[in-house]
């Protein structure tokens, strides 16, 4: 059996500047949205129809700009790695938690919200867009 779990992530920008995490039920902490990546599925149409149906958000795969591969140790399935091919995506439309998005919290980059982080996002994510704003 595999301990990885491919996921395909959004790196998801407010006009403000501030990115959205989010919180499943059931579980302390925030993270990325997307989810796992289907068999024959790319990863850009996975992140699209994950944000869809997490957030009632819709994108075209093709306006998701790609960042890279990240990879840390899984949040919720302790033993597991979580392997995220990541995407930016600038959004200035409202998003409503769906299927198992308990929460959403929009945060300053610069921070942590005062938020339980998943360790993809804390230890990867967080420190490469605030990386990026001082480029």
């Amino acid at each position: 059996m595999s301990t990885t779990i491919r996921i395909a992530a959004a790196l998801l920008i407010g006009g403000d500047g501030h990115t959205l995490l989010v919180r499943k039920r059931g579980t302390q902490a925030f993270m990325q949205p997307g989810g796992k990546i289907d068999a024959g599925e790319q990863p850009a149409e996975a992140l699209a129809r994950e944000l869809f149906e997490e957030l009632n958000l819709r994108i075209n795969p093709s306006d998701a700009a790609y960042l890279g591969h990240f990879s840390a140790p899984a949040a919720n399935e302790p033993g597991f790695t979580v392997e995220a091919e990541l995407f930016q995506v600038t959004i200035d439309v409202a998003v409503t938690p769906a299927a198992e998005i308990e929460e959403v919290r929009w945060i300053d980059p610069a921070g942590d919200g005062g938020l339980q982080l998943a360790p993809l996002t804390r230890d990867l994510i967080l420190p490469f867009y605030r990386a990026s704003l001082t480029a």
